[in-house]
């Protein structure tokens, strides 16, 4: 059962805005008071004693009812956004905005069956940094009507991802470079590098 100090952090780290063991104003679902033996039903200290602790019991009530939205990626709270994006394996390091974030949660399934792939690369690294990266690499497909035909691609395996965006000292290569490796192909020897985007010719 999620505890309300539990939900407070995300991945290890002390989460921002309000937790919701605190809200001011929120009321349990199921006071304890109404389900004391009739003994107590006048006893004051009783009730009181007892109303201290709807106080604490409030937001689990209120975690419990809700706990779908907290799977949902739309609707997550942020600070339990961070889990998620542990928890399914998104190439993000929590830096990025909250929508991409949450973008990320969202379409985590699809990416995973496209890892390893060209089109997985190509996806995570947008996903990441919002700009779509140029992909070469050393495989290739061909078909012959003839056996043993030429193997296409060149015999050393090699991948080299570039991030062409209007100011290369805004992306840190170290952070496009782990991206690069937790989705490329496995063991593929590969490069990475920043670099400005070409003006068109005449400006």
């Amino acid at each position: 059962m999620p505890r309300a100090a539990d939900l407070r952090k995300a991945g290890g780290r002390a989460a921002p805005g309000p937790g919701r063991g605190s809200l001011p104003g929120l009321v349990s679902a199921h006071p304890l008071g109404e389900q004391l033996p009739a003994v107590f039903a006048d006893d004051d200290f009783a009730l009181r004693f007892v109303s201290g602790l709807d106080i604490v019991l409030a937001p689990v009530f209120t975690v419990l009812d809700c706990l779908e939205a907290y799977f949902t990626p739309a609707l997550a709270p942020e600070d339990f956004l961070g889990w998620l994006t542990d928890w399914v394996g998104t190439e993000l390091d929590g830096t990025e905005p909250l929508p991409t974030r949450r973008h990320a949660v969202a379409s985590a399934v699809a990416l995973h069956r496209v890892r390893g792939t060209r089109r997985g690369l190509s996806a995570a690294v947008e996903l990441a940094f919002g700009i779509r990266p140029e992909i070469s690499e050393s495989g290739g497909a061909t078909w012959s009507a003839r056996p043993l035909g030429p193997f296409p691609g060149t015999p050393r395996p090699a991948l080299h991802v570039t991030l062409r965006v209007p100011d290369p000292a805004s992306v840190d290569p170290h952070r496009l470079r782990a991206v690069v490796a937790a989705a490329r192909p496995a063991h593929l020897p590969f490069t990475a590098e920043v670099t400005a985007t070409p003006f068109p010719e005449g400006t």
